[in-house]
């Protein structure tokens, strides 16, 4: 077996409609499963970047507000997953803006050479890293990985 791309995350969430208005409305996500004025198509959201990779790259499934939460600290499982916003500062930058404006919490932000990003947290508290590729580095040379010290970022 050989992985060909990351296909899809799904994501258990309390509040599907607060959790599709982050999703479409903040990070701009095309809802691609019916979800129309507050209507839900069987307790579930699916979405696309615009520009429709595959079938689905992200859905969301209702659980409820009763689920347990994601534990804070130290645990198994998920970190975090990326979001491709750009190839410069300037679009991270324009990023930053809507997120600020918008109230979503933002972690931190880190120059990682090849990348820069900003973490934050969705409603539900899992952690994403929107970031954008640094242009002209090239990402397959092992220095990244082994030399560079990832520092603050500061747009």
């Amino acid at each position: 077996m050989q992985v060909k791309e990351l296909g899809h995350v799904v994501l258990f969430v309390a509040d599907l409609n607060a959790s599709a208005h982050f999703y479409r409305e903040v990070l701009g996500w095309r809802t691609i499963l019916p979800f129309t004025d507050g209507e839900v198509f069987s307790g579930a959201v699916a979405f696309n970047s615009p520009g429709g990779r595959t079938h689905h790259e992200l859905l969301l499934i209702e659980v409820g507000s009763l689920a347990t939460p994601i534990p804070s600290g130290r645990r198994v499982g998920m970190y975090h997953f990326g979001i491709k916003v750009g190839d410069s500062d300037d679009e991270l930058r324009a990023a930053h803006q809507v997120l600020v404006k918008n109230g979503v919490r933002i972690l931190g932000a880190t120059d990682h050479g090849m990348s820069h990003s900003l973490y934050i947290l969705d409603p539900d508290g899992n952690e994403l890293e929107v970031y954008i590729d640094v242009p002209d580095v090239d990402a397959q040379d092992t220095k990244w990985w082994t030399d560079f010290k990832p520092s603050a970022l500061r747009l």
